[in-house]
C-alpha cells in the first residue's frame, strides 16, 4: 500500500531569489553541459548548482550556505503541494496535467506496491547516492502514476487549486508550472485514502527511486529518510502524454560488416517500405505490429520497417512475458542492437555506438548531417502497454518512454533529516 505523507518542505524563498523561473531546471538526466551553463547563468541560485554540482562536497556547502542566508527555507508545518502543468502538445493543442507533490514511504518493487517500467544502470545510481549522502535531501521528485478510479484524489486536488496559488513559473519548454500548498488535514486524509490501496507505476525517476531505497537502507532505522519526494498523477489524467525516444547509431561508417548486418536483419525479419518523405519516419500509432522508421546517413532514404510476423519476436525474446515481446523498443534491441550489432548490456548502458533523441526533427537532422550514421525512429509507447509490461514484473529497455512535460527540479525539496 502507498503511504503518502505531507512534507515539511525545504523551498526557495521568493523574496531572496526573485523569479522562480530563474532557479528551476529540468531533471538532471536531460541536462548537457551547454544547458547547464545556460541555467547557471540565469541565477547564482539555480538548482543545477546543487543538483549537478562541480563536486558532491560543493553541493553540500552550497546548500548549507543558501539555508544560512535564507535563500532556502524550511517550513514548520507539513503540507502537500498540487502542481498543475499547462503546456502545448504537438499540433498546438493546449493540455493540462495535474498531480500532487508529497512524500511516499520507500518500498520494494512488487505487486500492489510500486512497479518500475524501465531498466536502470549502476552509474547514475552511484552518482545520485553520493549526492543524497552529501545533501541529505531529495532534490528532484520522482514522477509516478496511480489509478484514481473513484476520482477521490482528483476531487481533493481540485479543492486545493480553488485557492490562490503559491507560485507559478514557466520552464524552458514553455510549460507553465503552478503550485498550490495545502495543510488542510481533511484534504490530506482524502489523498491518503485515495492512494492507500493503489499500486504505483514509476513514470520517470527510476534511478532516483532506487537510490532513495538504497539510502534508506544504508541509514537504517525509522525517520524522514524512509520517505521520498514524489509527484503523483492519475493514470486517467487527460494531460498525460508520452513521446517516443529515437535511437541513433554511430561507429558504422567504417564498419561494412555492421552495415550489412543491419541490412540483412531488416530484409530477413521485416517488411521494408520506402517512404515519400522523412516526415513519415515515425510510424502511426495505430500500426498493430511492431514497426519503426529507419534511415542511414549514406543513402538518406527513409523507410518504414514492419515486423513480418510476431513469431519472429517471440523466438528472439523467448522466456520474456507476452506484453514485453510486443514492445517496439524490445524487439529493436533484441534483433538489431544485440542481434545484428552484437551490443552488450554494458554497451547500451554506456552509450557505446548508441545515442538517443526525443525530438524527431533533431533525430532526422542527426542522420542527414552525418552526426549519426543511422537512426531508428520510434513511436510512443501507450500508457496501457507500459502498465501491461510493468504488471509482469519485467522492465522495459532504457528510454522506452518520454513522459511529457518533465517535472522541474527546484519547485520543492524534501529534507531527509
Amino acid at each position: 500500500m502507498a503511504d503518502l505523507q505531507p512534507l515539511r518542505t525545504l523551498r526557495y524563498e521568493p523574496t531572496a531569489v526573485g523569479s522562480l523561473e530563474d532557479v528551476i531546471a529540468p531533471p538532471y538526466d536531460v541536462i548537457d553541459a551547454d544547458l547547464r551553463a545556460r541555467l547557471a547563468a540565469r541565477s547564482p541560485y539555480n538548482v543545477v548548482e546543487i543538483d549537478l554540482p562541480p563536486s558532491y562536497a560543493q553541493a553540500a556547502a552550497t546548500m548549507a550556505d543558501w539555508r544560512q542566508r535564507g535563500v532556502l527555507v524550511r517550513e514548520d508545518e507539513p503540507a502537500v503541494w498540487v502542481l498543475r502543468q499547462d503546456y502545448e502538445a504537438p499540433g498546438g493543442e493546449r493540455r493540462t496535467r495535474t498531480g500532487v507533490l508529497a512524500r511516499l514511504r520507500v518500498d520494494e518493487y512488487g505487486p500492489g506496491r510500486i512497479r518500475p517500467h524501465e531498466r536502470t544502470h549502476q552509474g547514475p545510481k552511484e552518482d545520485r547516492l553520493k549526492l543524497t549522502r552529501a545533501t541529505r535531501t531529495n532534490l528532484s521528485p520522482i514522477f509516478s502514476l496511480f489509478p484514481d478510479n473513484e476520482g477521490m484524489a482528483g476531487r481533493a486536488m481540485q479543492q486545493i487549486v480553488g485557492a490562490e496559488p503559491f507560485a507559478s513559473a514557466a520552464d524552458l519548454d514553455g510549460t507553465q508550472n503552478t503550485l498550490w500548498r495545502s495543510s488542510d488535514q481533511d484534504l490530506v486524509a482524502e489523498l491518503q485514502m485515495a492512494l492507500a490501496d493503489a499500486e504505483l507505476l514509476i513514470a520517470d525517476g527510476h534511478h532516483r527511486y532506487e537510490t532513495a531505497r538504497a539510502y534508506a537502507d544504508e541509514v537504517g532505522g525509522e525517520g524522514e529518510h524512509r520517505y521520498v519526494l514524489m509527484l503523483l498523477c492519475s493514470l486517467s489524467d487527460p494531460g498525460l502524454l508520452v513521446f517516443p525516444t529515437h535511437r541513433l547509431l554511430t561507429g558504422l561508417k567504417d564498419d561494412t560488416a555492421k552495415q550489412l548486418a543491419i541490412r540483412d536483419v531488416l530484409q530477413r525479419d521485416f517488411q521494408v517500405e520506402e517512404l515519400a518523405a522523412v516526415s513519415e519516419l515515425e510510424p502511426p500509432a495505430d500500426t498493430r505490429r511492431v514497426a519503426f522508421g529507419y534511415m542511414d546517413s549514406f543513402h538518406k532514404t527513409p523507410y518504414r520497417v514492419t515486423l513480418n510476423d510476431q513469431s519472429v519476436a517471440d523466438r528472439a525474446l523467448e522466456g520474456m512475458p507476452e506484453p514485453y515481446r510486443r514492445l517496439d523498443t524490445a524487439v529493436l534491441e533484441a534483433l538489431v542492437l544485440r542481434g545484428a550489432l552484437d551490443m552488450s548490456e554494458d554497451d547500451i548502458s554506456h552509450l557505446r555506438g548508441l545515442d538517443y533523441s526525443k525530438d524527431l526533427d533533431d533525430a532526422i537532422d542527426a542522420v542527414q548531417s552525418g552526426r549519426a550514421d543511422a537512426g531508428f525512429f520510434m513511436r510512443a509507447t501507450p500508457v496501457d502497454q507500459v502498465r501491461a509490461v510493468a504488471a509482469t514484473g519485467e522492465s522495459m529497455p532504457p528510454k522506452s518512454t518520454y513522459f511529457y512535460p518533465k517535472v522541474p527540479t527546484g519547485l520543492v525539496f524534501n529534507p531527509l533529516t
